[in-house]
């Protein structure tokens, strides 16, 4: 059996799958870079917005699994974040003021008409993951938050330079999600660190969130590939 490995070597290894997150993915490199049309900004978002739908969902699937009252707590404070405490409220909502921000409207958001079969495949598949395995293994998988905090801040500067036609009140879900990411992404980092103790369990971590990268790579690859068909 092999020996666990030391807190710096998880992290070490958590952290470096960084480079396969969506932030060097190409469509993520154009968008910064100003390369972008209104009409790709819109497939993003609502394609995007699946993705987004599937959050609470997911969540509540680790709280359902998770014995533990302590993370349970903790936890459920992520569905009210993207549900709202009440209607109109939480990053949903904002999500929504986006998509009316950048041309789309409410209805053809809600109704999903723009969602790519490879985007819903891959979130579909997220969420199963999160349903069906571990709750350790899972919230792994969340781990990508490391990772977001820096590029959505990225994300808004590009966005304010270089695309100026965009409605400022749009920004909302981001103002609000880039300090609640870094504050979650410790929370989650301690979570994995002190749960995944053996090595079995600590390889199964490393495999979630490449999992995770893999799930978010994938959404841009179908976004990207339907500017070209």
């Amino acid at each position: 059996m092999e020996r666990p490995l030391t807190r710096a070597e998880f992290t070490d290894a958590l952290l470096g799958l960084s480079k396969r997150y969506w932030a060097h993915h190409p469509f993520h490199l154009r968008l910064h870079d100003g390369g972008c049309e209104p009409a790709d900004l819109r497939r993003w978002v609502a394609n995007r917005w699946y993705y987004q739908k599937c959050l609470s969902r997911k969540n509540a699937a680790i709280v359902a699994n998770c014995p533990l009252p302590e993370v349970r707590r903790a936890w459920v404070g992520r569905i009210v974040f993207h549900d709202g405490e009440h209607e109109h409220e939480g990053g949903m909502h904002e999500w929504l003021r986006l998509a009316q921000a950048v041309g789309l409207s409410r209805a053809e958001v809600l109704d999903e008409r723009h969602v790519l079969p490879g985007v819903r495949f891959a979130v579909d598949g997220y969420l199963d993951f999160c349903r069906t395995r571990p709750w350790k293994e899972s919230v792994a998988a969340a781990l990508t938050e490391l990772f977001s905090p820096d590029h959505m801040s990225d994300r808004m500067d590009a966005w304010r330079r270089h695309y100026g036609w965009i409605e400022p009140d749009g920004f909302a879900y981001f103002d609000r999600r880039i300090p609640a990411a870094r504050d979650d992404s410790a929370f989650t980092l301690e979570l994995v660190l002190t749960h995944c103790r053996t090595r079995a369990e600590q390889e199964a971590a490393i495999r979630a969130l490449s999992f995770k990268c893999d799930v978010l790579w994938s959404v841009l690859d179908a976004v990207d590939y339907a500017r070209c068909s």
